[in-house]
């Protein structure tokens, strides 16, 4: 099942951000920072929303979106990220799940111009799952320039 976030998923959903940034980039992220980006997500949905997939009634797998304004396509982009799935479930379909339910939801709002994400560029496996539901690598870079803590 594939339902939205709320205030009580806050503690899973920090904890999979964790191990996310730990498994796929090598980063220990900071407890309490994490934990406040969290919960200020589950307060403000302006800034995005989190879904969270559920097994046997326990939190499996999770992805948030965030928006990017398009003026080109007159739409937003919607972005997958903090994209994690329990390693005992993966390869069982959650995450094509969880996708699948962020394209529904988006086509019965309206306003969603697509779908981005960005993904390390040695995470091999989760690469060919993106091509295998419908993305396609971009013929963009992405540059950043950290302001703060990561």
């Amino acid at each position: 099942m594939i339902r939205s976030a709320t205030p009580a998923d806050a503690e899973f959903l920090a904890r999979a951000n964790e191990r996310m940034a730990l498994e796929t980039e090598h980063r220990v992220l900071l407890p309490a920072t994490i934990r406040a980006g969290v919960a200020r997500v589950l307060a403000d949905p302006q800034l995005g929303r989190y879904y969270v997939a559920e097994c046997d009634g326990q939190p499996v797998g999770c992805l948030m979106i965030t928006y990017e304004w398009s003026d080109w396509r007159n739409g937003l982009f919607w972005w997958v990220q903090s994209v994690f799935v329990e390693p005992e479930y993966r390869g069982r379909g959650i995450y094509r799940s969880l996708y699948q339910h962020v394209k529904q939801t988006a086509a019965a709002e309206g306003g969603c111009c697509g779908f981005r994400l960005y993904v390390e560029k040695d995470n091999l496996r989760a690469q060919q799952t993106y091509q295998r539901l419908g993305m396609s690598a971009t013929d963009y870079l992405l540059f950043e320039e950290n302001l703060g803590e990561v």
